[in-house]
């Protein structure tokens, strides 16, 4: 068996190309936002704690509707869920666009806007992540994995780094525009996906039942609840992107800003290249949990980083890191999730994934705030290094998972 990226899905399954090739464009523009929304709140306000403060404002929404979107994608066609809310994306990229061509930018609607666009996100991504155990044989589960992690990482390199280029010689309205475009491209690649039936499991008496019933289930399985914790815990700890604006204005401006957002993508990019390695283990706990650990030592390795370019090559190891966790986290639950149950358990994989890198920027800017970056950023991830232990300890039977799932050879 290759140990390279296998790609035979594409080939064999129309929807799942359409879906991947809408979606791969549509990050591209997600990540050039991603980069011009702190920075221009940075630009305008000169502040570590605005930019960690905008994150937190983000996670708000998040925390309500990621929970609401998984209890809908368990009811609802998920394919019209995706239009509607990647419509919705659209005009709020709209919105950031006209209020950056202001004389003078208005901070509360960049925070209201964001806030706006994070809730719809909630939405979104339980209905992406389920349709795809709805278009995609179980047995090819790994190479969906692998190619999530290839498309995010390469739209976390050539978007922050396109963003940092557009953001320097066009300005920062532009980059929402394209973000606009993007959405467009990836909201008529959805209507191309066809054959997609409503979910056939029968509702519960009421959302939040089901809500409740969805939560019991991940927390009545500890391979579930450990992939969220340790997860959680790193993001939490090890996340310092907030910081990155500060050390770019240290460290060459823009086009410095690109290259540290982008070099964990370049991390992430190697391993999923090279991710047929992935369909071999069978111990998905582990791998998890000593990814997640060794992301953590490569965090602490970029905060005592003096030269830029070790900085970027710690990076780099903390992206790889962390998409090798990704990718088995993936692989664990489109395994072990029944579909009537799948959007639901999303929106809590959800709030473990993106609420933890939230308040981890919280964390990041406060502690920099009062502490200094180096400091922020070194403690952050030692602290990753030991809750992943101490989740281990407290979750064997996600330590000991092992898969039984035969995987497609197929190349």
């Amino acid at each position: 068996m290759s140990y390279l990226i296998n790609l035979s899905v594409l080939r064999r399954n129309r929807n799942f190309r359409f879906l991947f090739t809408g979606q791969f464009i549509s990050l591209f523009g997600s990540m050039i936002t991603y980069v011009a929304l702190p920075y221009q709140i940075y630009h305008l306000t000169n502040s570590t704690l605005m930019v960690g403060l905008l994150s937190l404002f983000q996670l708000l929404p998040l925390m309500v509707t990621a929970l609401i979107g998984g209890a809908l994608a368990d009811r609802h066609h998920r394919r019209t869920l995706l239009l509607i809310s990647e419509g919705l994306l659209a005009i709020g990229c709209l919105l950031l666009a006209l209020n950056a061509y202001q004389p003078q930018p208005s901070i509360p609607v960049l925070f209201i806007v964001a806030f706006f666009m994070s809730g719809i996100t909630g939405l979104h991504r339980p209905a992406l992540d389920s349709i795809n155990q709805q278009i995609v044989d179980k047995k090819d589960f790994a190479m969906v994995g692998a190619l999530a992690t290839f498309n995010y990482s390469v739209g976390m390199i050539a978007g922050p780094a396109v963003g940092g280029i557009i953001i320097g010689h066009f300005g920062i309205g532009i980059t929402y525009l394209v973000d606009f475009a993007t959405f467009l491209i990836s909201w008529i690649a959805i209507l191309c996906i066809t054959d997609i039936p409503k979910p056939a499991a029968p509702p519960v008496e009421s959302a939040l039942a089901s809500v409740k019933q969805g939560f019991f289930y991940a927390i009545s399985r500890q391979e579930l609840l450990g992939s969220y914790v340790v997860d959680f815990c790193a993001m939490v700890f090890g996340m310092p992107m907030a910081l990155f604006p500060a050390i770019a204005e240290h460290s060459g401006g823009v086009q410095t800003l690109g290259m540290l957002y982008s070099a964990p993508a370049v991390g992430a990019l190697l391993i999923s290249c090279f991710s047929g390695f992935v369909e071999k283990i069978k111990r998905h706990g582990a791998a998890i949990a000593i990814a997640a650990a060794f992301w953590g030592v490569a965090i602490i390795g970029f905060g005592f980083a003096k030269n830029l370019w070790l900085g970027l090559f710690f990076l780099m190891l903390a992206g790889l890191f962390d998409a090798a966790s990704g990718m088995f986290r993936q692989l664990l639950w489109n395994e072990t999730i029944p579909n009537n149950f799948r959007g639901r358990l999303s929106g809590i994989e959800m709030i473990s994934y993106l609420s933890g890198p939230k308040l981890g920027d919280t964390e990041a800017g406060l502690v920099a705030a009062a502490f200094g970056i180096t400091a922020s950023v070194v403690s952050g991830g030692i602290l990753c290094v030991i809750t992943v232990g101490l989740c281990c300890v407290w979750l064997p039977g996600f330590w000991r998972y092992r898969s039984t799932v035969t995987s497609s050879s197929v190349n």
